[in-house]
């Protein structure tokens, strides 16, 4: 009879941990299929990476059970350490290698012949578009260098599920760009990936379901378009024209509906939500004019990622303060000890 964690590539029930006093997991549930991109999101201190170091068998829960690859990350974290490929939220090379060394030297560690270390080597070296600094010293690398380094290292023997935590943070748009697209190859393979991540759009592009950790326990679950969904409404944005003109356009503006319009004081911007699309949008033109209040632009548009998590958490992603900055801490010398 196939188990249920047979067929999933991660799962986690009941995963909880405690630091001291402080609790960093508190019952976290967890499942993605093979071939998938299981987005973790969460404000700092959520217990994001305490989640992914459990997992990747870096840390020991105090209580329930997870497998990764099929394997009991418990009983059996050996197995799970040989079908896993790790890259933490700080990039683990050694920068004494050059980065065609450090490649080489994972897949040896991993098992790989000579021939094939290289070989493998040079792949991810121009797949991340490291070839022309292949033979320099790891240290002289820029932060973004060594952070595709990192990505590449944990792809070295083409794992069946990969954790990428925070990966693209610190990335310039290329970097960024280069990453989603070696995310998306490695799904289309077969690989499963765990993703965490503090970029909404990263989600939204990549994951195919969502969980949403605050204070250690998932507060919802779903693909990007449930989670958006399940904000409801359309939001309607517009800038007026005079500064003076703000609190005549506020006051219409609250009366469109049950929602109160937001004003964002740095560009002048007001936001309201709406349950009647282009209706509202109509009539707060037809106020506006009567009221010889000039638009400089208007827009409607549906709630993002970014709406469905402040209306989740009640806080932005990179707001937020941490649980206890040792709970976040804990083990990161232990960063890139598993690929």
């Amino acid at each position: 009879m196939t188990t249920p964690q047979a067929r999933t590539a991660i799962r986690a029930e009941g995963l909880t941990k405690r630091f001291g006093r402080k609790r960093a997991l508190a019952g976290v549930d967890l499942e993605a299929a093979p071939g998938t991109v299981l987005g973790v999101l969460g404000p700092n201190g959520a217990g994001k990476t305490t989640t992914v170091r459990v997992l990747s068998t870096l840390l020991r829960p105090d209580g329930g059970r997870a497998w990764m690859a099929g394997h009991d990350v418990l009983e059996a974290p050996e197995a799970v350490r040989r079908n896993l490929g790790l890259s933490g939220q700080y990039a683990a090379v050694d920068e004494k290698l050059t980065g065609r060394e450090n490649l080489y030297l994972v897949a040896r560690l991993y098992g790989l012949t000579r021939r094939a270390a290289h070989r493998r080597a040079r792949e991810l070296l121009d797949g991340f578009d490291l070839e022309d600094a292949a033979d320099r010293p790891s240290g002289t690398y820029s932060g973004g260098m060594r952070r595709r380094l990192d990505l590449a290292g944990a792809l070295v023997a083409r794992p069946p599920v990969v954790v990428l935590d925070e990966p693209t943070t610190g990335l310039d748009p290329r970097g960024r760009a280069d990453t989603w697209r070696a995310v998306r190859d490695l799904v289309a393979e077969g690989t499963t990936v765990l993703l965490t991540t503090q970029y909404l759009e990263e989600a939204d592009q990549l994951a195919d379901t969502i969980v949403v950790i605050e204070h250690g326990a998932v507060v919802a679950r779903g693909s990007a378009s449930e989670l958006k969904a399940r904000v409801g409404g359309e939001r309607l944005s517009l800038t007026v024209g005079l500064p003076e003109a703000r609190s005549t356009a506020a006051g219409i503006l609250s009366s469109l509906g049950a929602h109160r319009p937001e004003l964002d004081p740095r560009t002048g911007r007001f936001t309201v939500t709406t349950d009647y699309g282009a209706q509202t949008l109509e009539y707060a033109l037809g106020c506006l004019r009567l009221a010889n209040i000039t638009v400089r632009d208007i827009e409607l548009a549906p709630p993002t990622l970014d709406d469905a998590f402040l209306a989740l958490t009640g806080q932005p992603v990179s707001a937020g303060a941490p649980l206890n900055d040792a709970v976040e801490a804990v083990g990161a010398g232990a960063q890139g000890s598993v690929r």
